[in-house]
C-alpha cells in the first residue's frame, strides 16, 4: 500500500521526483512497492551505536525480500558514557528531541509509507518512538541489543565499573594498575550498556508497549539471535502495511501502565519517567507524574540486576529474556496481555511461542518473595519539590535520610568537592542549576554518585539535584527536582548546613527551614543568566518544559 509514496513515485506531475528515484538506482519493481524509511542512529563514536548501520543494511535486505523498498537514512546520537561528567553531557537529553524531529522531517519530507527505527543508546529509543507516534505510519522499533560483559581478575565489568573505579582510585582504595585495567576491559565491543540502565530500561518498556518484536530488548548485540531478530522485521513490516496498523492504533494508557509495571519489576532507570511523560504527551495520552507512584506502590521490585543488583541483561537473556519476564507478569495479573502489538497480535499471543523463565534462575524473584514489595521509583513532593521529584530507592539504601546540606552550584563543583573529601557522612549533597533550563539540558549526575559509591559513602550520604541520573546510578539519590533552581525553585534557596529530610515511605522531600526564612531568601535571590546565548542549547533552554512534564519542547 503506497499510501504516501505514490505522490513521488507514481505521480505524472512529479517527474523530477521520479527522475531522482531512478537516479538512486531503484528498479521499476522497487518504485512500485511501498517505501519504508530505515532510520539508523548508527555512528562510529559509541559501542551502543557502532554496529547499527550494519544492522540497518541487513534490515534493508530483509525488507526487500518482502516486496517493500527500504531506504536508509541516518540521524544523530550522543553517547552518555562518553559525555558523562563533561560539558557535552548537556546535549544528551536534547538529542532526544533532535532525533524525533529529524526522523519526522525525513519521513514526512520524502513521503515514506512506513518506518523502521534502528536504535542503541538510551535517548535514541524515546526519540524514535516519539517520531513514530507523530508520523503515525506503520512502524517498528529495533533495538541494537546489549553489550557483552567485560572481565578483569575474574570479575564481570560494565560501564559503571569504570565510573566507580574512578571513585575508588581517587579515594586511595584502588591502585592505578588495577584502575587502568578495569577501564581497558569494561566495554569489550558493540552493544548498549549492560545493566538495567536507561538503554535496556527503555528497550524493555517499548517492547512491552508493543512497538518491537518479541524479546527484541534482551537479545545481545553480538549474537546469532540478533540476526534472527533482524530477519523477522521484513515480514512484520509487510504485515503492518497490509493491515494499515499504525502506532496510535497500538498505544493506550494501558500501554504506559504495562511499561511502568515492567520497569518497576526490573528496577529500571529513573530516566524512564522523563521519557514516558514525553511519549505520553506525543501520543496525547493522559499519563502524569502521579501515575508513576500509583503503579510503583502496587508493583513489587523483583530483579537482581545492576546497578543495585549483580546481574546484567546478558544474564537475563540466558534465563529467558524480557519476554519471559513479561509472560510471568501477565500470568500474575500485573501486565495486561490483551494489548495489541506491531505483530498485529496481542502481547499474550506473541509470547505463546517463547519459553518461561528457567526454573533454576536467580535473577527474577517471585511475586510472593520480592526484593521489595513496592517499587523503587518514588515520586516525592514537599517544599523542596512542589511539582515533584524522582527518587530511585531499592530499599538497600534505607527509606529515610536526614542530613545537612552540602551545596554545589554545578556538577563540576560537586565532583571537585567529593574528590577533595569535603563530603562526609551525614551530608545531603545538593547539586543545582543543572536542570532542563539551568544546565541547560539536564545532565546526568553519574560521576558524582559513582564517586560517592567508590569512596565508600553510598549508605551514609544522600544526593539531590534538579539534574537527572544515569540508569547506572544507585544510592540514596533524588533528581528531577521541580521547579528547578534556574526558575527559582526552593533548591536554589538551600544553604550549607540546612537540614533536609527525604522520606521514601511518605514520599516527601523537605527543607527544614521555616517559611519566613525561605521568603527572605527568595526576595534576595537573583536569577542567573543562561549559561549559553546561542545554538541548539539556547533554543532548548528557551522552550523546554519542566522535568515534571517530561522536558518536552513542542508545547510552547
Amino acid at each position: 500500500m503506497k499510501k504516501y509514496s505514490h505522490i513521488v513515485s507514481n505521480n505524472p506531475s512529479q517527474p523530477a521526483a521520479k527522475a531522482m528515484l531512478y537516479g538512486i538506482g531503484l528498479s521499476e519493481k522497487e518504485l512500485n512497492q511501498p517505501f519504508i524509511g530505515i532510520a539508523s542512529t548508527g555512528y562510529e563514536g559509541n559501542p551502543c551505536n557502532m554496529h547499527l548501520n550494519d544492522l540497518s543494511t541487513e534490515i534493508k535486505e530483509n525488507i526487500g525480500q518482502n516486496d517493500l523498498t527500504g531506504l536508509i537514512f541516518n540521524t544523530i546520537g550522543v553517547s552518555d558514557g562518553i559525555s558523562m561528567g563533561t560539558p557535552g553531557m548537556r546535549y544528551s537529553l536534547p538529542s532526544r528531541e533532535v532525533i524525533a524531529d529529524s526522523m519526522e522531517t525525513v519521513v514526512e519530507g520524502l513521503s515514506y509509507d512506513g518506518l523502521v527505527t534502528v536504535v542503541g543508546c538510551d535517548k535514541n529509543m524515546p526519540g524514535a518512538l516519539m517520531a513514530m507516534l507523530r508520523l503515525n505510519r506503520p512502524s517498528i522499533l529495533s533495538y541494537g541489543g546489549t553489550i557483552a560483559s567485560g572481565k578483569y581478575k575474574s570479575k564481570k565489568l560494565d560501564i559503571v565499573s569504570a565510573f566507580e573505579a574512578w571513585g575508588e582510585h581517587v579515594s586511595g582504595e584502588l591502585k592505578k594498575k588495577d584502575f587502568d585495567c578495569i577501564i581497558k576491559n569494561a566495554c569489550p565491543g558493540a552493544g548498549a550498556c549492560g545493566g538495567m540502565y536507561t538503554a535496556n530500561t527503555m528497550a524493555s518498556a517499548i517492547e512491552v508497549m508493543g512497538f518491537t518484536l518479541p524479546n527484541n530488548s534482551s537479545t545481545p548485540a553480538v549474537s546469532s539471535e540478533k540476526l534472527n531478530d533482524i530477519n523477522r522485521i521484513g515480514g512484520a513490516m509487510k504485515n503492518l502495511i497490509d493491515l494499515d496498523l499504525k502506532p496510535l492504533d497500538i498505544i493506550s494508557k494501558k500501554s504506559f501502565e504495562n511499561a511502568m509495571v515492567l520497569i518497576t519489576a526490573l528496577g529500571g532507570s529513573t530516566n524512564a519517567v522523563l521519557h514516558l511523560l514525553a511519549i505520553a504527551h506525543t501520543a496525547k495520552i493522559d499519563f502524569k507524574l502521579d501515575d508513576f507512584q500509583k503503579i510503583s506502590d502496587k508493583t513489587p521490585f523483583l530483579a537482581d540486576l545492576k546497578p543495585s543488583g549483580k546481574y546484567l541483561m546478558e544474564d537475563l537473556h540466558d534465563v529467558g529474556g524480557t519476554s519471559a519476564v513479561i509472560k510471568y507478569l501477565i500470568e500474575k495479573g500485573l501486565i495486561d496481555g490483551s494489548c495489541i502489538t506491531v505483530t498485529g497480535k496481542s502481547l499474550s499471543e506473541n509470547l505463546e511461542e517463547f519459553p518461561d523463565l528457567t526454573k533454576d534462575q536467580k535473577i527474577i524473584s517471585s511475586i510472593e518473595k520480592p526484593i521489595k514489595e513496592s517499587g523503587h521509583i518514588r515520586i516525592l513532593k514537599g517544599n523542596l519539590a512542589i511539582d515533584g521529584a524522582v527518587a530511585k530507592i531499592t530499599g538497600k539504601e534505607g527509606l529515610i535520610f536526614k542530613g545537612k546540606a552540602r551545596v554545589y552550584n554545578s556538577e563540576e563543583e560537586a565532583n571537585l568537592g567529593i574528590k577533595n573529601r569535603q563530603v562526609v557522612k551525614g551530608d545531603v549533597v545538593v547539586i543545582r542549576y543543572e536542570g532542563p533550563m539551568g544546565g541547560p539540558g539536564m545532565p546526568e549526575m553519574l560521576k558524582p554518585t559513582s564517586a560517592i559509591v567508590g569512596a565508600g559513602l553510598s549508605k551514609d550520604v544522600a544526593l539531590i539535584t534538579d539534574g537527572r541520573f544515569s540508569g547506572g546510578t544507585h544510592g540514596f539519590v533524588v533528581g528531577h527536582i521541580s521547579p528547578e533552581a534556574q526558575k527559582g525553585g526552593a533548591i536554589a534557596l538551600i544553604e550549607n548546613g540546612d537540614a533536609i529530610t527525604i522520606d521514601a515511605i511518605k514520599n516527601t522531600i523537605n527543607l527544614e527551614v521555616n517559611e519566613d526564612t525561605l521568603k527572605e531568601r527568595k526576595s534576595k535571590w537573583v536569577k542567573p543568566s543562561l549559561k549559553v546565548n546561542r545554538g541548539s542549547l539556547y533554543k532548548y533552554a528557551k522552550c523546554v518544559s519542566s522535568a515534571s512534564l517530561g522536558c518536552i519542547t513542542d508545547n510552547i
